[in-house]
């Protein structure tokens, strides 16, 4: 019985603690930093856990049930996808009026998904190391999934608090925190961008990967 309960509350709880990464949670900033809406915030954050975890299932389980192996040039590169899609959001974030404008939730779900490229290798392997099971594995990732998801919805909620709070009383405070937040990604995408190119040697010869 405990070995079948390892998984379900490994993964959940790994899955929760991943919704708290720096990466996803700027990136969410961006998008939930113009809501006033508790339901609107807890949706974009439920819609991004739900691409992230359509990645992880995908991509995820091809590496743990075929045994792939992720070169570093191509982790790297996935990680470099996520740096320049924070610097965008974070542009985008910078252009953006201050009209308030219903949200759409493909953007949090293509966002999602693009994380997910990011981390499923890394999550993969954990797995790989520690369960050996094809059933046990799958349920991990499902599992991890559902806690990266509950996580997200968590991490929203909170980012959205101060507009949702504030609402229309403090409209220029909205606008504040809309520009910090888009400000923010972009340095961070930066970071990470050297961070991938000059620590991880992705244009290099012989590139160095440390999925985490």
């Amino acid at each position: 019985m405990l070995d079948t309960l390892t998984p379900i509350l490994l993964g959940a709880l790994l899955g929760l603690r991943h919704a708290t990464d720096a990466d996803h949670v700027v990136a969410v900033t961006t998008i939930v930093a113009r809501q006033r809406s508790w339901l609107q915030a807890a949706r974009i954050g439920a819609v991004w856990g739900i691409g992230h975890s359509v990645t992880l299932f995908l991509l995820g389980g091809a590496i743990i049930g075929f045994r792939l192996v992720i070169p570093p040039r191509i982790g790297l590169g996935l990680e470099f996808a996520v740096a320049l899609m924070l610097i965008g959001l974070g542009y985008a974030n910078l252009r953006q009026r201050d009209e308030p404008s219903a949200p759409s939730l493909h953007r949090p779900f293509w966002i999602g998904v693009v994380h997910g490229l990011a981390g499923s290798a890394a999550v993969a392997l954990l797995v790989l190391s520690t369960i050996r099971a094809p059933l046990e594995a799958a349920v991990y990732l499902l599992m991890f999934g559902f806690g990266t998801i509950v996580g997200m919805m968590l991490v929203t909620l909170l980012l959205a608090a101060p507009t949702v709070y504030a609402g229309a009383r403090v409209a220029r405070m909205q606008g504040s925190v809309r520009l910090a937040a888009g400000a923010l990604s972009i340095v961070f995408g930066l970071l990470l961008a050297r961070e991938l190119i000059v620590d991880g040697g992705l244009f290099s010869a012989v590139p160095s990967w440390d999925p985490h």
